[in-house]
């Protein structure tokens, strides 16, 4: 994931939902099952994990039974230990007590609970990197040691890999309505981490290494299931059988059968258990409510890249912390400026003032006189009903007209609805850009020059370079 990738804001999942869900995650509730049957006779080793001799019985304590069973059992107890559930009492001797943790499981918080399983989390991922078991035999020499530079294996490279792999995944994923509702295309997937993302067709050599970070991450998913991070479908046994099969590339790829190349959907607990782990790491990563005990300048500054839906459910969770009248004036306060920012920041506040009731009333009608704040004063007593509200002079309306679509180009580009919105004044005002060009707002000329690039009307969208060649000249630029 690009460090300056935007980040949409997500709506959070409440922590009590969470912890739920934490808890009943397969490596975590084994975790805790160990932790409560460890005993005064339990025995580790020095790298405090049990002994060979116990974990038959550590696995008929979890009910596992198979080839997996002392596997999984084993791993159950690291995160055990690593969690703090388990507490190493005597190296020397081997002996272990329950650890303070294991309390928190049942009578902490859920913020408690969700730390325990952050630790869960951290100790999987670090699982996730490190290479196949069978690969670090092959790779030993006589004295037991691991020959790594034959591995071909850079730790660090390996979990910076898995980071950016995780960090696509959850901008693949979130949107500001919640988790995407499809699951994301392994290939897609790795493809987004090797693939630049300006090019047409990838060259041979990156498809290849396309499908050999498939069969990684494969491995690492399967690992990150039981954790909760995620939820995963394999890749199919059949194709990892046979993948010098050209036919089985990446590229070969049919829609019919992407799903046969695994397919991988962040959970809800992953999804915060990610962005924690962005937000540690120094990355901007918003969700709804972030805002709503800010004041209202951070409101409008925070919520200026939010989609229209995202946008208003944060100022609905500000309002509500807060008097109609007091919020109102505090919005139009902060709508105030003539910087680049501010027609965006007068539409977040037009758009927060329509969610206030009548209320707010008082503090509209103290900024009928203002130059910046007058006009859009005026729509929203209009649209509310009130009486007595006094008409607009046509260099108002010109200005509120200059200042809105200056907030649209900064909220949404050229957009089909700035086209029609451009296309309507013009038809609608014949000598529109006569007078629009001496309109004493910052804005004036990019927008005129802005209607003279989306206007279809040829004819049109000259009368806009115009004008706005003219008042970019009067304001001696």
């Amino acid at each position: 994931m690009s460090d300056s990738a935007p980040l949409p804001p997500v709506r959070p999942t409440s922590e009590a939902e969470l912890a739920r869900d934490a808890l009943s995650t397969p490596l975590l509730s084994r975790a805790a099952q160990l932790a409560r049957w460890a005993g005064p006779d339990t025995r580790v080793d020095a790298g405090g994990g049990l002994v060979d001799e116990q974990l038959p019985a550590a696995a008929e304590a979890l009910g596992l039974s198979g080839d997996d069973a002392a596997a999984l059992a084993s791993e159950a107890w690291r995160v055990a230990v690593d969690t703090g559930l388990v507490e190493v009492v005597d190296e020397t001797a081997g002996t272990v007590a329950a650890g303070a943790e294991l309390a928190l499981l049942t009578g902490g918080s859920p913020h408690d609970v969700l730390g325990v399983w952050l630790a869960a989390l951290e100790t999987v991922l670090a699982d996730a990197s490190v290479p196949d078991l069978d690969d670090l035999i092959d790779a030993m020499d006589e004295g037991g040691r691991v020959d790594f530079s034959s591995l071909d294996w850079d730790p660090e490279a390996e979990a910076e890999f898995l980071d950016g792999v995780l960090g696509n995944l959850y901008l693949l994923s979130v949107s500001e309505d919640g988790p995407g509702p499809a699951p994301v295309p392994l290939p897609v997937l790795a493809a987004s981490v090797i693939v630049p993302g300006d090019l047409a067709e990838p060259t041979n050599a990156m498809l290849e290494q396309v499908s050999d970070a498939m069969m990684r991450l494969d491995d690492q998913f399967r690992l990150l299931e039981p954790v909760g991070l995620v939820e995963y479908q394999p890749v199919d046994d059949a194709l990892m059988a046979d993948t010098e099969d050209a036919a089985d590339e990446p590229s070969a790829l049919d829609e019919t059968d992407v799903t046969r190349y695994g397919m991988v959907r962040l959970t809800p607990l992953g999804r915060y258990g990610l962005r924690a782990r962005l937000l540690e790491a120094g990355v901007e990563a918003p969700a709804v409510g972030d805002l709503a005990d800010k004041g209202a300048d951070a409101l409008f500054d925070g919520t200026a890249g939010f989609g229209p839906s995202a946008a208003q459910a944060e100022t609905e969770q500000w309002l509500a912390r807060r008097e109609p009248l007091a919020a109102a004036r505090e919005l139009l306060s902060a709508a105030r400026g003539n910087d680049s920012g501010a027609p965006l920041r007068r539409l977040r506040c037009q758009q927060a003032l329509s969610l206030v009731g009548t209320d707010a009333e008082p503090a509209l009608r103290e900024v009928l006189d203002d130059a910046e704040l007058g006009g859009l004063a005026r729509v929203w007593l209009t649209e509310h009903g009130c009486t007595d509200v006094p008409p607009p002079s046509e260099a108002m309306v010109f200005w509120l007209t200059v200042d809105t679509l200056a907030a649209q180009l900064a909220a949404e580009g050229n957009s089909e609805e700035l086209r029609a919105l451009v296309e309507g004044l013009a038809q609608q005002h014949s000598g529109f850009f006569t007078a629009a060009w001496r309109v004493d707002h910052p804005a004036t000329a990019d927008v005129l020059e802005a209607m003279g690039r989306i206007h279809p009307d040829k004819k049109i969208a000259k009368q806009a370079r115009k004008a706005a060649f003219k008042a970019r000249s009067q304001q001696g630029g």
